[in-house]
């Protein structure tokens, strides 16, 4: 069965140029000019991928992008932004966006790009543990509990809302406790061995975690080992109670 993804661009002649291409390479592509009808449609039926332009009429990229990831809708998504629109590509990575492709940009970059998405997504299916295994998959460091088969963080017993980016950055470096890890070792972990994407959206991405760990720094924290990469500080002793 091919792949569904669904376009979300309000310029016809790129609309046309992206539904030609994705289709001509086997892909079912769904086409929408509207930000409110797209994200309509992103939540009415399943897809396999989206392709998000941030500038929409009626509801703009960065808040359909909210308001998947806040209602738990996970699809891989990728942003179109403009050239040289640093902070729109950072406020999107934010977002929960997988990746993102600056216009101009040649068909053979975006082809490249939705298929890696998608292999990474498909090899993170493969790879996610049954269900039966809940118990066994949790990660237990001092106040820091992590449940990976639903997505789940809670610090001090408080819940922490993390975008899905966020969540296997801290995951992947919560398997590695007080381990330096590089941005290779969180890019190609997390993104893909085959991500395009440079260095920088790991930097966005533990950026945004730091400040939610921030509920109780004094148990867990993220540090930047300068020129190397990053690693989780866990404290696993408990503030006594007075």
């Amino acid at each position: 069965m091919a792949q569904r993804l669904l376009v979300i661009e309000d310029e016809p002649t790129l609309a046309r140029l992206l539904s030609y291409n994705l289709t001509q390479e086997g892909y079912e592509v769904t086409v929408e000019d509207h930000g409110t009808a797209g994200y309509d449609r992103a939540t009415r039926e399943p897809f396999d991928l989206i392709v998000l332009d941030l500038m929409l009429p009626g509801m703009n990229g960065i808040d359909i992008l909210d308001k998947l990831r806040g209602q738990g809708i996970r699809t891989p998504v990728i942003v179109l932004t403009a050239k040289n629109a640093e902070e729109d590509v950072v406020r999107g990575l934010k977002s929960g966006a997988d990746d993102y492709i600056t216009k101009p940009f040649g068909v053979s970059e975006l082809l490249a790009r939705v298929s890696a998405v998608l292999r990474r997504i498909s090899g993170i299916a493969e790879e996610a543990p049954p269900e039966t295994a809940v118990s066994s998959s949790t990660i237990i460091l001092g106040q820091l509990e992590i449940y990976p088969e639903r997505y789940e963080v809670s610090l001090g017993g408080q819940s922490i809302n993390l975008r899905p980016k966020e969540f296997e950055v801290l995951l992947y470096l919560a398997r590695k406790p007080g381990v330096v890890l590089t941005r290779d070792d969180l890019m190609n972990a997390v993104w893909g061995f085959d991500y395009i994407g440079g260095q920088r959206t790991v930097d966005v991405h533990v950026s945004s975690l730091r400040k939610k760990l921030e509920l109780d720094p004094e148990s867990v924290h993220i540090d930047s080992i300068r020129g190397v990469g990053y690693k989780l500080v866990v404290n696993k002793k408990r503030t006594p109670v007075t």
